[in-house]
């Protein structure tokens, strides 16, 4: 052994020593503290129960390989067999990426290197100590493993929490095995969320910490490459994105919540006008929703659930390149310059319009809801609008997308109404709710719920309005500085006046 015995017991009692000397790789001050409470509990059986909450691309699954290793080489030599347990949501990539990491550990390790074994494919054996890695999804048969030492539950916030009591925490109860959730924040009904109130009850009782939140102000202090990776990240979606809260501030969010509340809102105020004619110079574009479907359904080919809603809505936006750096990269402004609506209009008339209204504004695209009936709209447009016509299948992950891209858009500041328009975003705004669904997709289901009424005026209330300014968020992709001459103003057609917001 390439080291005297005196430091190799020093080591086996620091799990830092152990990691920094014996596996060559030195832990951060915020993994050491986490690193030496897991390894205190599992190897003299205090049963604790762990919650640690890193951001993304902090360290956690590189800590979590290094914690595994450490005790499978300390409980090497048990005269019983030590059994430990690991889930992950998904078999792949998320468990066999877990298995992967562990085995480049266990082959930096100079006490490891060639000496443990792979038993059935998922578990791994050095000495007495094992350790099982298992998949966490619905669907996942893993009744009958047992954790005598340690019970792991990684990206907790994914596995639901009916999997995990049902098939997983019978597996340390009788030895009463210590349990770690690690995870990145997401909502307050997670399984990683319910454990954390859980561990903090117990923290305050005794006064031994159990939770362990990082954020990634901490980590850019210790790794300034990712503090500039953080700056880039707000950058692009705005400090108070739901997915920049969780992912690198691991603050919670609510489940279900409104999609606009007041301080959103404000951004979305604009100090500019609406407009009849486009201005030459600048650049627009033409955002469509189309009614006849339902955009919540998964395979997106459903006819419409709710038959109220029946409105077309087209948003003319000017898409402002001032912002943008001199390299061209980032995204533009989208300011909204006017919006049409049409009710119970057959698409063969909305072709005509539609067709005129891209001519009138001479825009650079046009992005169009192409679900179900849409298509044949869109692809009618994309004849007519050669090169310009971008389709947008409506589905539950698309949308999904979209609506953690809108919100991007809005928190950066750059979507904005005009002073005297935006009644009728606003009207949808105020009774537009979000929920975020278990698991690991993330998938944001938005919209105005079907039946809802005016307050007031008691008429049925949709989402087309916001519908088809979300659609804003799709240009981001476009290479704007490629995108041709500045625009010609010509003469407005008296058509395209019909049912304008604000007429």
């Amino acid at each position: 052994m390439p080291c005297n015995m005196d430091w190799l017991r020093i080591a086996l009692n620091d799990i830092a020593l152990f990691c920094c000397g014996v596996s060559g790789r030195k832990l951060r001050p915020y993994q050491v503290e986490v690193a030496r409470a897991i390894a205190d509990s599992a190897l003299y059986g205090r049963g604790h129960t762990f919650v640690v909450m890193f951001p993304r691309q902090s360290g956690k699954n590189e800590l979590q390989a290094q914690i595994e290793t450490y005790l499978l080489v300390c409980l090497s030599t048990s005269r019983n067999e030590c059994e430990m347990v690991k889930a992950s949501p998904t078999w792949k990539p998320q468990t066999i990426n877990a298995m992967r990491r562990l085995e480049r550990v266990l082959n930096r390790n100079m006490l490891t290197h060639g000496r443990w074994s792979k038993e059935s494919g998922y578990v791994y054996r050095f000495g007495s100590a094992r350790i099982t890695f298992l998949s966490g999804s619905e669907t996942a048969n893993v009744v009958g493993a047992t954790a005598s030492v340690l019970l792991e539950c990684d990206e907790a916030q994914d596995i639901t929490t009916a999997k995990w009591d049902k098939d997983f925490a019978p597996m340390a109860a009788s030895t009463n095995a210590t349990r770690v959730f690690w995870g990145t924040a997401w909502t307050s009904k997670t399984l990683l969320a319910r454990e954390k109130r859980v561990a903090e009850e117990a923290q305050r009782k005794d006064g031994k910490r159990r939770v362990f939140v990082i954020n990634g102000d901490q980590v850019a202090r210790e790794v300034p490459a990712y503090g500039a990776f953080l700056v880039d990240q707000v950058a692009k979606l705005g400090r108070n994105h739901p997915l920049v809260r969780t992912q690198f501030f691991s603050e919670e969010i609510d489940a279900e919540a409104g999609m606009f509340p007041t301080e959103r809102l404000k951004l979305i105020q604009g100090s500019h006008l609406q407009a009849a004619l486009p201005e030459g110079g600048k650049y627009y574009a033409l955002l469509i929703d189309v009614a006849g479907v339902d955009e919540n359904v998964a395979s997106g080919i459903e006819e419409l659930a709710n038959a109220g809603r029946d409105n077309t809505v087209a948003t003319i936006v000017e898409v402002d390149l001032s912002t943008l750096p001199a390299d061209q990269k980032g995204a533009p402004n989208y300011k909204v310059m006017a919006r049409y609506v049409w009710t119970g209009s057959r698409h063969t008339v909305l072709y005509s319009i539609l067709k005129s209204l891209a001519d009138q504004w001479r825009v650079s695209y046009v992005v169009v809801d192409a679900t179900g009936v849409g298509a044949g709209l869109a692809s009618f447009l994309d004849k007519a609008l050669p090169g310009k016509v971008i389709p947008f299948t409506f589905t539950q992950k698309s949308k999904s997308d979209l609506g953690w891209r809108f919100l991007g858009v809005i928190e950066t500041g750059r979507y904005q109404e005009s002073l005297d328009g935006g009644k009728l975003f606003y009207n949808e705004a105020k009774y537009c709710q979000s929920s975020v669904q278990e698991g690991p997709g993330k998938i944001l289901r938005w919209g105005v719920p079907d039946g809802t009424r005016h307050e007031l005026t008691g008429d049925l209330v949709h989402d087309d309005v916001i519908l088809s300014s979300a659609l804003c968020a799709i240009l981001d992709d476009q290479e704007w500085a490629m995108t041709g001459a500045p625009l010609v103003v010509h003469r407005t057609d008296p058509l395209l006046e019909m049912d304008r917001e604000g007429f």
